[in-house]
């Protein structure tokens, strides 16, 4: 049972020039399959061919998709004949009029606000893939993209790239700590100076609580703990949806059994938890803690 206040998504119907639902082969990896159809890879390239209509040679437009994404579109809204806008740009619109097979340019307008009312074809439809455009161009090379891509634009060719070294996580750092060399490095699963004893290091760190200057050795692991070095790459994975990877570089660095101190690092991996967690919860219908409870 939920909050007796719960409202629905902020935004729960689509934004017309953004029909994610209607193109799940553009995030979904079960759908990745529709791709080479849908992006129109599987013709020749359509700006090589008649302008369509308004358009001139080189044009940057999907022509030869717009008849069948306009009908996914009318079918969406229960149709299946009728006009279609395409944003152009800012200020043109070209209605398409569908009737049976044919599909043909009917007009171009620059009042955007005459068409509010009628199916506009979202953008993911209107141009070509910067991927498959990119590979037409011959300015990128189908290694470079996501296997799953690579394999629907260029089926065939080779897209499976030599896995990178695995990280070397039995070298020591060295720290400079009083005027000696010392070696830190991962003991059983957690990050430890290797040149000072467990006495030594107890000592040290309640020292530390009072003058608040620890040995540098102790330094190196606290600072890896809270603001280590690697911190921007690990945010960055996180940002990108990358959890094992981030998790995999701080599990290199600090161990697998390492308890994170407070700081920087230990608030991203949890900002990334929490939004897992919403994730989840907007998935499921759900809303997160609610303001009063539904009593029975």
């Amino acid at each position: 049972r939920l909050r007796a206040g719960y409202r629905g998504h902020p935004r729960p119907r689509p934004g017309r020039r953004f029909r994610f639902d209607l193109h799940r082969h553009l995030w979904d990896a079960r759908r990745a399959h529709e791709l080479r159809h849908r992006s129109g890879a599987d013709v020749p390239d359509p700006r090589d061919a008649v302008p369509f209509g308004p358009l001139p040679p080189g044009h940057p437009y999907a022509v030869d998709r717009w008849a069948d994404e306009s009908r996914i579109l009318l079918r969406d809204a229960g149709r299946t004949e009728g006009s279609v806008v395409v944003r152009l740009d800012a200020r043109r619109r070209l209605v398409l009029d569908l009737s049976g097979d044919e599909c043909r340019p009917v007009a171009v307008s620059t009042e955007p606000a005459a068409f509010r009312t009628t199916p506009l074809l979202p953008d993911a439809a209107t141009h070509v893939l910067p991927d498959l455009a990119l590979l037409r161009a011959g300015a990128i090379d189908a290694g470079r993209l996501h296997p799953l891509v690579a394999s629907a634009l260029a089926p065939g060719h080779p897209v499976a790239p030599e896995p990178p070294p695995a990280p070397d996580t039995g070298r020591p750092h060295t720290v400079l700590c009083q005027g000696v060399p010392h070696r830190v490095a991962l003991v059983d699963g957690v990050l430890v100076p290797l040149d000072h004893s467990p006495d030594e290091i107890r000592r040290e760190e309640l020292l530390a609580e009072l003058t608040g200057t620890p040995l540098p050795c102790l330094q190196f692991v606290d600072r890896a703990h809270r603001r280590p070095d690697c911190l921007t790459g690990v945010r960055e994975r996180l940002d990108h949806g990358d959890v094992e990877g981030a998790l995999a570089v701080v599990e290199n660095l600090l161990g697998p059994d390492a308890c994170l101190r407070d700081g920087p690092l230990k608030d991203a991996l949890e900002e990334a938890a929490s939004r897992r967690l919403a994730h989840g919860l907007h998935r499921a219908g759900l809303r997160g803690p609610a303001d009063r409870w539904i009593l029975p």
